[in-house]
C-alpha cells in the first residue's frame, strides 16, 4: 500500500464515487493527493477531512480552470481523471447543449488535462482516464453520445503514449462496466439489463476499480501504455 510515498497525485473529479476510491487507494499509499470538485462540496470536504487530500473546486467543462488546476500542481507523478457526465437519450431529442457539455467533460478535458501534465511530468510518469466499457459496446439505444466521448479516450490515450513515451511516461484508460455509483447505482432501475450482459452479474465496486488504478500507476505498470484495460465482469465478452 506504500506504492506511492511522496508521490504528486491529482484527480479530477475526486469527491464521489470511482473518483473518491482512487483518492482514498492513493493517500493510503502514501500519495500527496489533491483532488477536483464541482458540485459536492460537503462530500469534498469530508473526503479531504478523512484522508488529508486536498480539495480544489474547479468545473471541468471549463478548459482554462482544468489547465490552471493541472498547471498549478506542478510536477506530477500520476494525473488521473475521472470527472465525467452522462447524458442518454434519443438523440433526435437530445438538448445539444446538454450533449456539448457532455463533450467539453468526456473529451476535452481529459484531452487538455493530460497535455498540460505532460508539459511538466516527472519521468516515468502515469496517466490515467477513466472511460468506459461503452467504448467498446452500446448494447442499448440512446447511447451513441456517451459512447463517442468515451471511444475518443481510446485515440488519445494511444497517442499521447507514442508522444510520452521517451520519458517513461504512460498513458492508460480504465474502462469499467457498471460500477456501483450515484451515477449508476446497483440497485437502480437499468441494474437486471446490464446484469443481463454481463457474465459476472453484478455492479462493480468503486475500490475494485481504484485498485486497478493503484496497480497501472504502480511500479509494475512501467511497460503497461497506450492500452485499454477493461474491468466489466464481461460486458463486452
Amino acid at each position: 500500500m506504500s506504492d506511492f510515498n511522496g508521490k504528486n497525485v491529482l484527480v479530477l473529479g475526486g469527491s464521489r464515487g470511482i473518483g473518491a476510491a482512487i483518492v482514498r487507494r492513493f493517500a493510503q499509499g502514501g500519495g500527496q493527493v489533491a483532488f477536483t470538485y464541482a458540485g459536492s462540496q460537503e462530500a469534498a470536504e469530508a473526503l479531504a477531512a478523512e484522508t488529508g487530500a486536498l480539495a480544489i473546486r474547479a468545473d471541468s467543462a471549463d478548459r482554462e480552470a482544468v489547465i490552471a488546476t493541472v498547471a498549478d500542481r506542478g510536477a506530477l507523478d500520476v494525473l488521473i481523471v475521472n470527472a465525467g457526465t452522462l447524458v442518454l437519450g434519443d438523440p433526435l431529442e437530445l438538448d445539444a447543449d446538454s450533449v456539448d457539455r457532455m463533450i467539453d467533460i468526456n473529451v476535452r478535458a481529459p484531452y487538455h488535462a493530460a497535455v498540460e501534465a505532460g508539459r511538466r511530468m516527472n519521468a516515468d510518469g502515469r496517466i490515467i482516464v477513466i472511460g468506459s466499457v461503452n467504448a467498446d459496446r452500446m448494447p442499448f439505444a440512446g447511447g451513441a453520445a456517451y459512447a463517442l466521448t468515451k471511444s475518443a479516450m481510446q485515440g488519445m490515450v494511444r497517442g499521447l503514449a507514442r508522444d510520452f513515451g521517451d520519458r517513461g511516461i504512460t498513458v492508460n484508460s480504465i474502462q469499467p462496466g457498471p460500477t456501483d455509483s450515484e451515477m449508476n447505482p446497483a440497485d437502480g432501475p437499468m441494474a437486471s439489463t446490464m446484469h443481463g450482459f454481463m457474465a459476472i452479474k453484478r455492479h462493480a465496486r468503486a475500490g475494485e476499480i481504484a485498485e486497478l488504478a493503484a496497480f497501472v500507476a504502480g511500479p509494475h505498470g512501467a511497460m503497461i501504455t497506450g492500452s485499454m484495460q477493461t474491468i466489466d465482469g464481461g460486458f463486452g465478452a
